[in-house]
Order: C-alpha cells, then sequence, then structure tokens
C-alpha cells in the first residue's frame, strides 16, 4: 500500500523534487543526444562500411552512463512514495486523501507549491484547485 501524503510531508519534498526532475530532464537529453548520435553512427557504417568502433563504443559507454544515473534519480524519486507522471512536463503525483477519498495531490515543475489534485483514475487534464 503507498504512503497517503499530508499537503505539509508532499510540500516539504518540493526542493529535492525540483533538483532530480532538473537533472533527470538534463540527463535525458543527453540520453537522447547520444542514442541520435548512435544512430546516426550506425547508419554511416553501414552506408560506407567503416566507423571507429573506438568512437562507437565511447558513445554507447556514455548512453549507457547516463541511463544508470537517470535510472538511479527514478528510483529516489520512487523511494519518496511519490510518482512520476511525465519527465519532460516534470509532474509528479503524490497519493493522498480528500474528504476520506483516495487521491493525487498534483505537481509540477515549476509550480512554487502544490495548489492541485485530481482522482485516482483521471490525471493533469483533470487537476482541481484545493
Amino acid at each position: 500500500m503507498p504512503h497517503v501524503f499530508t499537503w505539509e510531508e508532499a510540500s516539504a519534498l518540493l526542493p529535492r523534487l525540483q533538483e532530480i526532475l532538473d537533472e533527470m530532464q538534463q540527463q535525458k537529453a543527453l540520453l537522447d543526444s547520444a542514442r541520435a548520435e548512435l544512430a546516426s553512427m550506425t547508419r554511416a557504417a553501414a552506408g560506407n562500411g567503416h566507423l571507429l568502433e573506438e568512437k562507437l563504443t565511447g558513445k554507447q559507454g556514455e548512453a549507457e552512463t547516463v541511463g544508470k544515473r537517470l535510472n538511479t534519480l527514478l528510483a529516489e524519486l520512487n523511494n519518496m512514495g511519490c510518482e512520476l507522471k511525465g519527465l519532460e512536463q516534470g509532474l509528479i503525483d503524490f497519493p493522498a486523501e480528500r474528504d476520506g477519498h483516495p487521491v493525487y495531490l498534483c505537481w509540477r515543475l515549476g509550480e512554487e507549491q502544490i495548489t492541485f489534485w485530481h482522482e485516482m483514475d483521471t490525471g493533469f487534464a483533470s487537476r482541481q484547485p484545493l
């Protein structure tokens, strides 16, 4: 059973969550770039038959390192008990209760505090002010 957050508990996590999400977005951009470069290198190798293996191996290692860091950050976020709903938008949901009913407190990177909630079976588009 997931931890049920109070508004105060969830709010206390925001400074660290902001750091985690900022770094995750940066790492994701690096990973996307490395994957694009790897795809380009692979196409070039297929087209002309030669590619420096060392360069390809180095780029693969870079992608693996970034991927591991992303997994570490995601694990830290998950261990906090909140749920990442969208990395690009920086969406985080916190299991909570409202009037004895299970809901999510909803926060997005860039918002100064948690000011929205939504039902468990809906998402960001259905958020309502607290």
